[in-house]
């Protein structure tokens, strides 16, 4: 038993501790690399998809924008760059100048789709994808009533404007505001009332209508009895 006992003590005493390096506690830590949201699909991602349902319907196209497009069933399978001329249109292969300007990519494929179809294709599965947004600007709205800074305003060349976007730019709400009645008059026609109180106060932004230029916003005031 002696014996077993000294063999033991000698291998145990053999077996050294890995040195590991110290480290420098005033080292800065590494970067954390940033990932790609996963509801944020790059313009590589989409131009590589075969499904219409995957294309932007957020951001709306303006002039001098470049956009990526294919034909899913076209044999050649390669993206075109294309751009939003200044009048608002995009020329497209074999249907020439189709308006563009205030449709979202996921709009203006469908309606090219439907063009394509009645000539050229019996089925055709149009993939479209913003590569670069114009600095330039989109244009104004206009923002009056019971607000703190009434006037013109420049419509973002790169976010979806928004009519909340605008009023909170015009400093937010009068003191008697009438937040579920607010007037939006389109040039051209139409005429819309937002509920901002539902919108910003309860949460339902998708009822939050986007801008377009020229657009009036007029917020009303609330009848006080007296």
């Amino acid at each position: 038993m002696r014996i077993w006992a000294v063999t033991f003590i000698a291998a145990a005493s053999l077996v050294q501790p890995l040195s590991l390096p110290a480290q420098d506690q005033n080292a800065p830590a590494p970067p954390i690399p940033k990932a790609v949201p996963a509801d944020q699909p790059t313009s590589s991602t989409v131009m590589r998809t075969n499904s219409m349902t995957v294309l932007d319907d957020k951001k709306r196209l303006g002039a001098n924008d470049s956009v990526s497009f294919r034909v899913v069933e076209d044999r050649d399978n390669e993206s075109q760059h294309l751009r939003v001329n200044d009048s608002g249109e995009l020329e497209v292969p074999y249907i020439g100048l189709v308006p563009a300007a205030g449709k979202t990519c996921r709009e203006l494929a469908y309606n090219v789709k439907s063009l394509l179809e009645r000539e050229y294709y019996y089925h055709a599965t149009v993939i479209l994808a913003v590569e670069r947004i114009s600095e330039k600007s989109r244009g104004k709205v206009y923002v009056y009533g019971s607000v703190k800074q009434q006037g013109p305003q420049e419509i973002p060349p790169d976010e979806s404007y928004t009519v909340s976007k605008a009023v909170i730019r015009a400093g937010g709400f009068g003191d008697f505001a009438n937040k579920r009645k607010i007037k939006l008059t389109r040039k051209g026609g139409g005429d819309f009332t937002v509920d901002l109180k539902r919108i910003i106060e309860e949460g339902h932004s998708e009822e939050d209508l986007v801008l377009q230029p020229d657009d009036q916003i007029y917020v009303p005031q609330r009848l006080i009895n007296m």
